[in-house]
């Protein structure tokens, strides 16, 4: 089984979805607690969520496999994105939850980590980066928008509940100014979602190690709290308030494409998004 399925668009924008994977090997799944069997943790449906993104000309990338084989969005030394704050690692063995991914006795041990990484990790990150160089290639400079999503309420990684939009670009450093407001001048004009930037997510390792304005590579991170498009106790996807959110994604992303071309026609994205209405529950 390939490690990841890479779309190729022609727009500069790549959208990355690297929790997006559910598959855990059988033998790795024989090793696990049950509860972490379902792999909890997954930023559910994002691909779907973002899958009007191909009409707007973007890449998009997604990887087969699950975060709890190896988290792509982590840096292979390991070393907290957080510190001094909960969070789990490059092979987590604690859920969200704070309880234990693995059986007693049955966590990964130092070679079997470097494994992983080098047979799921770094052909992810080997497409990614390629990927990059063909559309700054083509166009000189390209947005790279991280797609996540966690559920609303987790103590175990932060207190109370998450705003709905969480904006992260590094504290400003993976991204130009000029995108970073546009962004937020997006987030500002409507009143449906809560919205932060830089707050408890302020991107992950892909968007603050890609993330080079000056090399034209602009990385974003939104991470949606769950409940705007699914219901976090059955993962079912909600259709019809997906839609609604999907309106401000491609708002989003337009603006995302406006740092490197003109505007997407206002016609052509509500035609996109009158498309994905039609997936249906």
């Amino acid at each position: 089984m390939n490690v990841f399925t890479l779309h190729r668009g022609r727009a500069p924008l790549l959208v990355s979805l690297p929790h997006d994977g559910i598959v855990v090997p059988e033998r790795l799944l024989r090793r696990m607690r049950p509860a972490a069997r379902s792999v909890p943790d997954t930023d559910w449906h994002v691909s779907r969520l973002y899958g009007f993104a191909r009409e707007l000309g973007a890449s998009i990338l997604t990887p087969h496999y699950s975060r709890y084989v190896v988290d792509l969005n982590r840096p292979p030394s390991d070393t907290s994105l957080y510190p001094g704050k909960n969070t789990t690692g490059l092979c987590p063995v604690t859920q969200f939850s704070g309880e234990p991914v693995y059986l007693d006795g049955e966590q990964p041990g130092p070679e079997e980590i470097a494994e992983r990484v080098e047979r799921y990790w770094r052909p992810y990150h080997s497409a990614l980066a390629e990927e990059l160089d063909r559309l700054v290639t083509l166009h000189g400079q390209v947005v790279l928008w991280e797609g996540h999503s966690i559920r609303s309420v987790v103590p175990f990684l932060f207190d109370g509940a998450l705003p709905d939009l969480n904006l992260g670009t590094a504290d400003g450093a993976s991204c130009s100014s000029w995108l970073q407001g546009r962004l937020l001048s997006v987030c500002a004009s409507q009143d449906e979602y809560t919205w932060v930037i830089n707050g408890r997510f302020k991107g992950g390792f892909i968007t603050r190690h890609y993330g080079d304005p000056s090399a034209g590579v602009d990385a974003v991170q939104l991470e949606l709290a769950q409940c705007t498009y699914m219901d976090e106790s059955s993962t079912a996807y909600l259709s019809r308030q997906a839609e609604r959110l999907q309106k401000v994604l491609g708002q989003l992303l337009q603006t995302c494409l406006g740092a490197g071309r003109e505007r997407i026609p206002a016609p052509l994205l509500r035609n996109i998004l009158y498309a994905s209405e039609k997936d249906g529950d």
